[in-house]
């Protein structure tokens, strides 16, 4: 299993830590089985402020994942529909725990430059 840093907007982010967004959404999956997300805030924090647990992966067209995680999706459905294309699947990482960083860390804490524009392994 193999875990990954993830680029999240700070919005984002807070719902993931409040428990409002379980989910986080993703046009394509990690090639790896990933069983933790490493969570780097973009700006204006640029800080990995946290990690979560991957319980599941989701893989389907876009209305079969909205209807499946709605519920605690974190965000509009029209922000979910604009964020996906119609005429491709659409993925998800379902978060289980998740744990805040007392003091949070910089990229080069990782050995990594410039933050990931979707992801990378660690």
């Amino acid at each position: 299993m193999a875990n990954i840093l993830i680029s999240i907007k700070p919005q984002y982010v807070e719902k993931i830590f409040n428990g409002s967004k379980r989910y986080e959404y993703r046009t394509r999956l990690a090639k790896r089985p990933v069983d933790k997300l490493i969570i780097y805030s973009t700006s204006p924090v640029m800080k990995v402020v946290g990690e979560a647990e991957v319980i599941d992966t989701l893989k389907c067209n876009r209305e079969e994942l909205w209807n499946k995680t709605k519920e605690y999706s974190g965000v509009t459905k029209e922000a979910f529909n604009r964020y996906f294309p119609i005429d491709k699947d659409a993925c998800a990482y379902a978060l289980g725990k998740t744990t805040i960083y007392q003091e949070p860390k910089d990229l080069k804490d990782y050995g990594i430059k410039a933050a990931p524009q979707s992801f990378i392994y660690l």
